[in-house]
């Protein structure tokens, strides 16, 4: 499998190649340390995995679907410091197949790319303890179900979304809003049906595109 590291610090791209190298089905192609040199590597060599830190400098996440609207078979595993689950979700709509923090296990930083290059997606378990602290199941996201079409929601609906994202029942929203369960029921149904959603998550993920949540609620909302 042919992998390229990308990485602005030298020392972490010296420790990821001496990790990937140890397994001899991988195949460090490149080692890059911008977003300018990643799209450069990938244009001039086939390449099946990129190895990334988006949040690194020199790079941002816009370098992913920039590469991936020219490449449709590249796969991206994002392996990066602690963030927030607004950061993370974000990083997957934008086309990051799966995700490791840098503190990971060996064995889960070489199963994240085996992985990934064989076509699943993997999380590190830290990863998605963060996620689901924001009540999101990693399974329930459903990337192709958003358009750049424009919704029009009701003020109403927008504080309902805002309400759902932060992890309240249907009861705890009609009792803020002083309207009935059987009302907020109706809205709820109404917004999933504007947004193209079937499930929670979408809500939710609307409410983090949109920036509805703010991060420091959005991180917690699961324990509430």
């Amino acid at each position: 499998m042919k992998v390229i590291i990308a990485d602005s610090n030298d020392i972490v791209r010296v420790g990821l190649r001496a990790i990937l190298s140890s397994d001899r089905f991988n195949e460090i192609i490149g080692e890059v340390s911008s977003n300018d040199e990643l799209a450069e590597q990938v244009e001039n060599f086939d390449t099946d995995v990129v190895l990334i830190d988006y949040t690194a400098p020199g790079f941002s996440i816009d370098i992913v679907p920039q590469l991936l609207n020219k490449h449709k078979n590249l796969k991206f595993v994002a392996i990066t410091p602690e963030q927030t689950p607004t950061i993370i979700v974000e990083a997957l709509r934008s086309g990051i197949t799966s995700y490791v923090k840098k503190d990971c296990d060996i064995p889960e930083i070489l199963s994240s790319v085996k992985e990934t290059g064989a076509g699943n997606k993997f999380f590190c378990g830290q990863i998605l303890e963060t996620i689901q602290k924001a009540s999101i199941d990693v399974e329930d996201l459903d990337f192709d179900g958003f358009s750049c079409e424009p919704v029009l929601l009701s003020e109403r609906e927008m504080e309902i979304i805002k309400l759902i994202a932060e992890g309240n029942t249907n009861t705890q929203i009609a009792e803020l809003l002083h309207i009935s369960p059987h009302t907020v029921t109706t809205h709820r149904k109404n917004i999933m049906g504007k947004l193209g959603t079937k499930n929670t998550a979408g809500i939710v993920m609307y409410a983090v595109k949109t920036n509805l949540v703010s991060p420091n609620k959005f991180l917690f909302a699961g324990d509430n």
